[in-house]
């Protein structure tokens, strides 16, 4: 006698109910972040005035009381608000410093290309090749443009270029030429090759030992009293130089971090399947530790793109050398603050673009590890 098959009922789950309405919404969402204890809620409530006030008296300030034109600036004698104008008149100085007036539109178009391509770069549909070599494209349009010397653009000496063309240039310069040569001082340090183990650490500690504007001063103006002649070099290439061997010197240690925390079996592995050193070092052992060291590599970066300030002190005038300079008109000197500002807000956007950028990097290589790609 056969009997039917047993079957076993799952009982039907019930539907989701919202939470009480005590626990939802954004009274209870501000009680849980503001208010989730009493002392907790004492201090909110002894913080929250005063920063509403003084966040209202600062927009009252810069916005609703600010002056935006004054060709003179006499509006800005009577004013309880900011002193905008002074930007409206010297935005082009700040901009482009001592770059000829009339020339100042191949600025423009420099700024212009290196905001476009950082933008595309950080939009990851683009192909990754694509992104990496359109750099080497822009910085020869932009030395081209700044530059001239061709029919059409007359030329300009590096001596008056300056503003925010100049900064991008020393900037992106210093991250192509600082991140290879830190690669390989990175390497060298970690060598077996005694002679290029001792010359990679003399040259790493040799500069970090020292202050960057020792670095700028020797290579822009006591270099050139050791060099014939017919070595001599232009003062912002000797000073691009000494920028790139600083900022090499202290991203060679961040890579040398990140490859000493990759496994050890990941180089053995691939010296067991007959790889030479090279090609294991660039298909599985740097991929790897550049991943790794991507969060401090980026804050090297963006210290670099800071350190361009430096160069006003060689007489090249960058944002920061022209907003000075525009500030010595007696009409404007009293006027810093807000051109200071103007200064710090663009600084301030690139280096937090620099900062979701290599966020967004550091995320897609978490990703790709764990997914065990190459």
């Amino acid at each position: 006698m056969s009997h039917p098959p047993l079957s076993f009922a799952t009982p039907s789950s019930s539907p989701r109910r919202p939470p009480p309405l005590g626990q939802r919404g954004w009274i209870a969402h501000l009680r849980a972040r503001y208010f989730p204890s009493v002392p907790l809620g004492i201090s909110t409530l002894l913080l929250v005035p005063p920063l509403l006030f003084l966040a209202w008296e600062g927009f009252r300030w810069a916005i609703l009381d600010a002056v935006w034109v004054a060709p003179e600036g006499e509006a800005c004698r009577a004013a309880l608000g900011a002193c905008w104008a002074v930007i409206t008149e010297k935005h082009r100085v700040i901009l482009f410093g001592t770059y000829p007036y009339e020339e100042q539109w191949r600025g423009a178009l420099v700024t212009g290309l290196w905001v476009f391509w950082g933008l595309v770069t950080a939009w990851r549909t683009v192909p990754l090749r694509w992104r990496l070599w359109g750099w080497p494209v822009v910085a020869i349009l932009s030395l081209v443009l700044m530059r001239g010397g061709l029919p059409g653009l007359p030329l300009v000496d590096t001596d008056n270029w300056g503003g925010l063309p100049l900064t991008l240039l020393i900037f992106g310069g210093t991250v192509a030429g600082g991140l290879p040569l830190a690669v390989l001082l990175a390497l060298g340090r970690r060598s077996k090759l005694p002679i290029a183990r001792r010359l990679c650490v003399v040259l790493i500690d040799g500069v970090r030992g020292v202050p960057l504007l020792v670095v700028l001063f020797f290579a822009a103006l006591i270099l050139p009293l050791f060099l014939p002649p017919e070595l001599t070099m232009d003062k912002l290439i000797r000073a691009e130089i000494g920028m790139i061997l600083f900022f090499a010197a202290y991203a060679a240690e961040v890579v040398r971090g990140g490859l000493q925390a990759v496994p050890s079996g990941q180089e053995e592995a691939a010296k067991a399947l007959g790889m030479p050193y090279w090609l294991r070092m660039g298909k599985v052992v740097l991929p790897q530790a550049l991943a790794i060291s991507v969060p401090a590599l980026f804050n090297d970066i963006i210290r670099a793109f800071k350190n361009t300030t430096f160069f006003s002190i060689l007489g090249l005038f960058d944002v920061l050398g022209a907003t000075k300079a525009a500030l010595q008109d007696p009409t404007w000197v009293r006027y810093g603050l807000e051109g200071y500002l103007f200064v710090f807000l663009l600084y301030f956007l690139f280096c937090l673009g620099l900062t979701y950028h290599g966020a967004a990097i550091e995320r897609s290589n978490r990703t790709r590890l764990d997914r065990g790609d190459s």
